[in-house]
Formats: C-alpha cells, structure tokens, sequence
C-alpha cells in the first residue's frame, strides 16, 4: 500500500493571506469549521493480478442435461437434485428441451405445465441457463422434426411467455429448433427464407434482452442480412444486436468440421461461407457485442494449446462443453503453458478454464483530495484479460465506509464494462470515475470499497486481484480526514516559516 497526504498549495495561499491580512484569522476559522474536518491523506491499495479461479456468472465450462417433454405430469426435483449433485464447479448448464412427442400440432396444456416445472425447478440452481430447444437426439432429425415450418413457429409462441417470465436466469437460447442434435444441420429449413422466419419468431416471443444464437457465422448473415458486425450496436434490442453463435465444431479442423468454408468472401459473397482466417475476424468483431460458446473436438493440430488459446481469443469464446471432447481436454490438461505472467507453468485446461469469458482485474487506482473543493476523486482502472466481454449489463459502485460512525457512502460510477472485449485486446484499460464531496464530514478514518454487480440476479462479479472481496467489495484504499487543530497546527507551521522569511530579509 503507498500513502500520500493531499496537502494541496491552496492551503498555503490561504494561510499566507490570513497571516497578512490580520482579521483574515477569523474568516478562515469559520470557513474551516464549516468543512467539519481538516485535510484529508489518502492511500491506494497495490493491485497484482492472481491465477485463481473465479466463479463468475455466464462464462466457463458447463455440462449438458438433456429432458424429453411428454403429457404425464413430471416432478423434476429429484431428477435436477441428482443430475446436479457433484456439479458445483459451474456457473453454466446447457439444458436441451425435447419436443419430439408434439411434432404433429400444438404442445398439450400439460407439456406446458411440465417445461414449466423443469424451468420452475431450475431457477432454483445457482447457475445461468443455455437453452436449446430441438426435436432429435440421434442424428435422425427428418424423422423426427415437424413437417411444416407452422408447427415449429407455434412451438416458439407456446413457450415464448415461459422464457420471458424466466428471463432472468437464461444466458443465451442455442438454435431454432431445427436441424440434428439442434445444430441447424440435416434440416429442410436451412433456405434463407425460412432462417429469416424462424429467428424473427424466436426474438419477437422472447425478452429483448435475451441472447440467441445460431450455429454458423453464415447462417447469422443470412438472417440479418448483414455482411460485417462493426455496425451492430449493442443492446439495441434489434435482432442482430442478440444473435450471438454457438460452435459445437470448435477447433475441430480447418474448417470447424463445416462451419467455415475454403474460399474468401471476395470469391463466395458475403452470405455464404468464407474461409478460417476471415471467419475467425468476423467473430473477432461479433463477438464483442453477443457471445459465443460451444464444443472443443477432434484431437488435431488445430486445438493444440498454443493455437487453440489464440484462436479462442480472437473468436471470443466464453463457454465452452466440459465433457466433449474429452480427447482435445485431457490433452490441454497434459500441456503446460508458458508465458510472462502469473498462469507461467499452469497446465493448459486450468488456464483456458480461467480465460473462458471475461476475467477483470484492478489494474491501478488512484485517490485525489481537492482542498478547494472538499471532494475526493475516484479512479479505478479495469482490464479483462478473459478471452471475452461481459455481455450483460453491471452495476458498478464505489463505497466510503466509517466504521467506527458506522457511516455509508454508496454511488454508482460511470463507465460501461462491455466495453473491455478482453481476448486480444486484454491490455485495454476502461477508467471507471466518481467524486465524492466530504464537505461537513467529522474526523475520521474511512475505507474505500469497489464492487461491480449483474443487475439481473444483483451477484458480485469475482475480480482477478490477489486481495478478497470484504462486506463492500474489493478495498481500494483508505482516506484520513484530519481534525482542524491539526490544520491549525500546519498554519503555524506556515507561520513560522512566514516569520522566519521575514527575519531573514531583515
């Protein structure tokens, strides 16, 4: 901790002119009284970054559970209570909704109520959901999927007022219902045509700040017809400003096993399919703004450590599946990374787990006093050196707390945290700045807290300092504000140094 007293020249000027101008004395005494305290010293708090882990919402590894929806009537405690006993490492669960039993007309009354109890039951975990809603489960998905596309678009608008009342707990909804596994493949509504369709549907029965996602860069410019991602204003509540992806080929070879293509967008045109390296840019600018996740397969050199972390910077990724493919998993467990920072010697899964979404940190803080305007000036300065942004909005504040007066001071600051997109631009700095007035405050001594909050479920964003979090968040600093003998004392002290001038000249 470095400590540094506020003794701003003011001070100076103001006691010379009251030394010079005798009655001056008692002007000053009333001023000061009437600032209830003397000068105030202030001390920042050093910040280093750690390799902890961090068990944040809407980012990291997750595992996959997946429910059939049929008419009898389903109490799901027991079945969640089991499925998720030893999964306590994750702030994600991908649930996949099977509605294959309704392909032919309407979900019944109690299929409703059932995925309204899965859902109902569900919210009472402490994790943030990735739903996927699909008809098949084995690759068969012609067989299974409703034969027209009037079927699947009602299925939306039957749930659509359950997703909204669980808005709340959902990340982000993979798919549109359609295709193998969910994955928009081995379906006959890939037309652009009728992506437009169903992707319009599923935004307009769902909340507008629900996240969407589809499974291929091409299919995201097919829907918005859209040929880059650098005018996509965030949470516009437009349709291209929620869509976001999900890879469930991720790494998996030079093309992702299909998702991208092998020519340029020069040769193919915008709304098809390019090759890696233009399709890893576009995600790179995307996927600033929605998230991306997905599976990691196919042991190749493509997810070899070193080029999986760069790969998963530039694209963003932020979670990712921790069962599949445990080939490509355990072998970033068995690598080792190296690099010039604290994650130096960590093996490559604990690292990438670390990484996955958006990683803050405190890089520096400063403390300013004005004497003149009795106010302290709050800086903090933030990086993210996850491989993504924080996608949802925060609440981001500063505290003063006396604890002897058992006094509180509690305000937001300014500055949005989505905008640190993190992965390649980890070394970006966003200074996040608040001014306190301490105008009639007493004597005493008062720390400084800094917290940052999802405004959704109101939980504390973990940072990657080495310091913990306290009752009011992460201590930033400490302030002193001295009693008014003690800046009477400094006046004498100018005073003699007044007189000693004087003699001197004498």
């Amino acid at each position: 901790m470095k400590k540094r007293a506020a003794v701003c020249c003011i001070i100076g000027i103001i006691l010379v002119m009251a030394l010079a101008f005798g009655g001056a004395c008692v002007v000053l005494r009333v001023y000061l009284s009437g600032r209830g305290h003397g000068n105030v010293v202030v001390s920042e708090c050093d910040f280093q970054e750690s390799d902890r882990v961090l068990h944040n919402q809407n980012r990291g590894f997750y595992h996959m559970h997946g429910f059939v929806i049929e008419d009898a009537v389903t109490d799901y405690r027991e079945n969640l209570a089991n499925r998720y006993c030893r999964d306590t490492e994750t702030a994600l669960t991908l649930v996949e909704i099977n509605l294959r039993n309704y392909r032919d007309g309407d979900i019944s009354q109690e299929g409703l109520d059932n995925i309204e109890r899965l859902l109902d039951t569900l919210a009472a975990l402490d994790k943030k959901l990735i739903l996927r809603f699909l008809y098949d489960w084995s690759g068969q998905n012609e067989t299974v999927e409703p034969e027209s596309l009037d079927i699947i678009l009602r299925h939306m608008e039957q749930v659509g007022p359950l997703l909204k009342e669980h808005r709340d707990r959902i990340f982000t909804l993979q798919g549109l219902f359609i295709g193998n596994w969910g994955e928009m493949n081995g379906t006959k509504y890939l037309a652009t045509e009728d992506l437009q369709t169903l992707a319009r549907q599923l935004a307009a029965v769902t909340d507008d700040g629900t996240f969407l996602s589809v499974r291929m860069p091409a299919q995201w410019r097919k829907i918005t017809q859209l040929a880059a991602a650098d005018g996509v204003e965030r949470g516009d509540g437009s349709l291209a400003s929620r869509l976001g992806l999900y890879n469930d080929g991720m790494l998996g070879s030079w093309s992702d096993y299909g998702t991208y293509g092998d020519q340029s967008f020069a040769v193919n045109g915008a709304f098809t399919y390019w090759n890696r390296e233009e399709e890893l840019a576009f995600q790179e600018e995307l996927c600033r703004r929605v998230p991306i996740g997905g599976e990691v397969i196919n042991d190749n050199e493509y997810n070899d450590l070193e080029n999986a972390i760069r790969d998963m910077k530039t694209m963003h990724v932020t979670y990712v599946n921790r069962d599949y493919d445990t080939r490509v998993l355990d072998k970033w467990a068995a690598s080792v990374y190296h690099g010039e920072d604290c994650f130096d010697g960590m093996d490559g899964l604990s690292y990438i787990e670390r990484h996955l979404g958006y990683r803050l940190l405190i890089d520096e803080v400063r403390l300013r006093y004005g004497f003149q305007d009795d106010a302290l000036s709050v800086d903090v300065d933030l990086k993210n050196a996850g491989f993504a942004p924080v996608y949802e909005d925060a609440e981001i504040r500063v505290t003063l707390y006396n604890e002897r007066d058992n006094k509180l001071y509690s305000y937001e600051m300014e500055g949005d945290i989505r905008e640190l997109a993190g992965g390649n631009d980890a070394q970006e700095t966003l200074t996040l700045h608040r001014v306190f007035s301490l105008s009639g405050e007493q004597p005493g001594e008062w720390a400084v807290f800094f917290e940052i909050r999802d405004r959704d479920t109101g939980s504390r964003i973990q940072l990657a300092n080495r310091q913990d979090p306290e009752e009011y968040g992460y201590r930033i600093g400490e302030i002193e504000l001295e009693t008014l003998e003690e800046l009477w004392e400094q006046r004498q002290n100018w005073r003699n140094l007044w007189n000693g001038e004087e003699d001197g000249r004498n």
